[in-house]
């Protein structure tokens, strides 16, 4: 019998949410409304095609997460490597039909944002800090998914304004999610060994590679201030990515000053919140 439980632990689902919630904040930058079917539509999309990757992601590393994570669903025998496969399959299939059902934009879109993420965990992964920001590149794609949810990308980056609120919101979620994945293999070094990832951490050892994650999350932290300098978002933006900044360099600080795999996998989830929080900060500032 199929562990529904352990097959929805296999999904992320947080990090699933956050790629469709990147949508619906692609799609409000774009349009500047949203909550239509297209929206509904878009954030399953990015959902099922999330999903697609993280379960692909844990099947390709279950031999690296009988290492880094025994308690997961595959290296725990919950879940087995061919129910792995399968539903790898049927989230992509969901995910590209309810794709193509909305646009042939955003069916092209789909299908190399899932061809990115497939790419880095078969082969990408061995490239250290390019294969974190091959995964970087992945997370910006929802954003521009979702201005094209209805076929008026041409029209709302018509004007200089919503081109620099698209670079600006993009280039923080790749500095931001770069940073994190740089985190991440502090934690992952004993299981990277296996696979022969070369993680900053691995290549230049933990506490340089918990520098560089605390410059990704500086830098993401500086351009964040930028919209608001630039006048191109609301007064409602400051106040909540104030509150995502605190996090980040909080999260910063407490990454240098211990770079034990216990405390990286601690800052890694903390991340992800802050994230999220810098997600709401760019519908904030569009209203």
């Amino acid at each position: 019998m199929v562990n529904l439980g352990a097959m929805f632990e296999l999904l992320r689902p947080v990090n699933c949410l956050m790629l469709g919630l990147a949508v619906i904040v692609g799609e409000f930058v774009s349009y500047r409304t949203f909550l239509t079917f297209s929206t509904f539509l878009g954030f399953l999309t990015a959902f099922f095609l999330g999903g697609a990757s993280m379960v692909s992601n844990d099947y390709l590393d279950r031999k690296v997460d009988a290492v880094n994570a025994p308690s997961r669903p595959l290296p725990s025998g919950r879940i087995s490597p061919n129910e792995a496969i399968a539903l790898t399959v049927l989230l992509s299939a969901g995910g590209l039909t309810l794709a193509f059902l909305t646009s042939r934009y955003c069916f092209v879109i789909a299908f190399l944002g899932l061809l990115l993420f497939l790419s880095y965990n078969c082969w990408g992964k061995q490239l250290g800090l390019v294969g974190n920001m091959m995964v970087s590149m992945g997370m910006v794609f929802p954003l521009f998914y979702g201005a094209f949810l209805r076929e008026g990308i041409e029209e709302s980056l018509s004007h200089s304004r919503g081109s620099a609120l698209f670079l600006l919101f993009g280039l923080m979620v790749f500095l931001s999610n770069t940073g994190r994945e740089v985190n991440k293999g502090i934690a992952d070094v004993e299981g990277d060994k296996l696979r022969d990832v070369k993680t900053v951490a691995l290549v230049r050892g933990v506490k340089a590679a918990s520098v560089l994650a605390a410059v990704f999350y500086s830098l993401a932290v500086a351009v964040s201030l930028v919209p608001w300098l630039l006048g191109l978002v609301s007064w409602l933006y400051l106040p909540v990515v104030l509150a995502a900044d605190l996090g980040f360099e909080a999260s910063a600080f407490i990454l240098l000053h211990d770079y034990s795999k216990r405390n990286a996998l601690r800052v890694k989830r903390m991340v992800l919140v802050w994230m999220l929080l810098g997600l709401l900060a760019f519908i904030a500032g569009v209203l």
